[in-house]
């Protein structure tokens, strides 16, 4: 179910225009605004959930074959052969900005070894 006062929900109906590089059923992969790392795109599940503890068993489900095929779409899609990096952040302390849940793509340099 999407939100009317959620971005990302407001993104997938069209009503905000994005760079997409992939979508399907359950998710789109667009380009991030963010200048790093080089490489940088957002996955985001077509179904609205805040977060990684606020989804359904059946969302769960989903959210497994899209991470499934972002691996594709990283290969196949976005060329990046010599690695990539997934990032879900969750809550303040994870500098979850928007709610509802997405997995950051990143990649194209070599990536600090440090998280955070």
């Amino acid at each position: 179910m999407l939100k009317d006062d959620c971005l990302f929900c407001r993104m997938i109906k069209g009503e905000i225009p994005t760079t997409k590089i992939y979508e399907d059923e359950d998710m789109i992969v667009i380009k991030d605004i963010c200048g790093y790392p080089k490489i940088h795109y957002l996955m985001i599940p077509k179904d609205h959930y805040p977060d990684i503890t606020e989804m359904s068993e059946e969302q769960a489900i989903t959210l497994g074959k899209c991470i499934k095929r972002l691996g594709v779409v990283a290969k196949e899609i976005l060329h990046m052969d010599n690695g990539f990096r997934i990032v879900s952040n969750k809550g303040q302390d994870g500098c979850q900005s928007i709610p509802h849940l997405h997995i950051h793509l990143i990649g194209g340099e070599q990536l600090s070894e440090k998280m955070g």
